[in-house]
Order: C-alpha cells, then sequence, then structure tokens
C-alpha cells in the first residue's frame, strides 16, 4: 500500500496545486492530511495563493482516499464545505504491522491514546519535519506544504516499501528517510 502524508495547505492554492501533481504522479491508495487545510491562523501569513475555495475544490474529488484530522485552524464550518472528515482530533492507522496515532499535534497527550499501545505517532502543526525514537514509538512530522519553518523545504510524507520517505514538494527529491 503507498501513502502519502501531508499536513498545513493553510489555504494555499499554489501548493495545494503542486501537491496535487505530487499525488497524482505517487498514484497513492491513501492520502492521509494532518490539519489545518483551509484557514492559514492568525500566526501565520497569508500563505501564497491563499484561496481556499480553490484548495476545496482541488481535494472534495480525492474524498475516498482522503483520511483527515482536525488542525488547530479546522473549524465546523471547514466540515461544511469539504466532502471529508476533518473535525476528529486524532484516528489510528496501520501502516504494514505497526499501529500509528495520525494527530495535528497541537492537543495536549491525555486527549490522545496512550502511546503504549502504538508504534507510530504522526502529527504536522509544527511545519518542522522530524523523525525522533521516542520511548516506545517513533514520532514522525512531514513538514509543511505551504508555511514550512526553519529552513525546511515544503514537503509531505510517502509511505511505501516499509519506509517513510519526506519527499522536497517543488522537486520530488527525497531528503529524509525512516525504514521499519
Amino acid at each position: 500500500m503507498k501513502i502519502v502524508i501531508a499536513s498545513d495547505i493553510h489555504g494555499s492554492a499554489f501548493f495545494c496545486e503542486l501537491l496535487m501533481n505530487a499525488i497524482k504522479k505517487e498514484n497513492p491508495d491513501k492520502i492521509i492530511f494532518l490539519g489545518d487545510i483551509l484557514y492559514h491562523g492568525p500566526r501565520n501569513d497569508l500563505p501564497k495563493d491563499y484561496a481556499p475555495k480553490k484548495v476545496i475544490e482541488m481535494l472534495n474529488p480525492l474524498k475516498e482516499q482522503i483520511i483527515s484530522v482536525r488542525g488547530n485552524c479546522e473549524a465546523e464550518v471547514d466540515q461544511m464545505v469539504l466532502d471529508f472528515s476533518v473535525l476528529e482530533d486524532y484516528k489510528t492507522f496501520e501502516f504494514g504491522d505497526k499501529k500509528a496515532v495520525l494527530t495535528h499535534g497541537h492537543l495536549e497527550s491525555d486527549r490522545l491514546p496512550d502511546m503504549k499501545d502504538f508504534d507510530i505517532l504522526l502529527n504536522g502543526h509544527t511545519h518542522i519535519p522530524k523523525c525522533e525514537q521516542k520511548e516506545g514509538y517513533i514520532f514522525m512530522n512531514p513538514g509543511s506544504v505551504s508555511i514550512p519553518k526553519e529552513n525546511s523545504p515544503h514537503s509531505y510524507m510517502v509511505f511505501e516499501n516499509n519506509q517513510f520517505l519526506w519527499k522536497n514538494l517543488e522537486n520530488g527529491e527525497v531528503y529524509k528517510t525512516k525504514k521499519l
């Protein structure tokens, strides 16, 4: 199974279109969004080509493939225009024989499942790509599609052949890997 994982589009039609091109090229079975799809948030500058309605038009046709969680910028009004669920604080997912918690990353840990029952914690929120071994699980962040931080590239992840690949959204180059 091939999965594209992305976070923090923040309403940028420009970077969402780049992501759609990457998705077309990757041809994944599933697409995971780790929150902050439409709104840019009060702490961020407007991303390039801020146009949430265009983002909606690009994503809704993929509704059958999409698994998504609520970011700190999602609201009930977003659910009214998106054809896939965006209001759950977390979801669980299996990457091969590894169990994962999918969340945005802004919630206190007491609002999430106990990680002793899981192998992977995947979240966005910080806009910084990460792969760190924690006590009992691996913590991973795909970085941000539209507003990367700490000089990281605009990025997304791919899971295939039992490994995670972090890819530069603008040129498709792999810049980090994690084999399970």
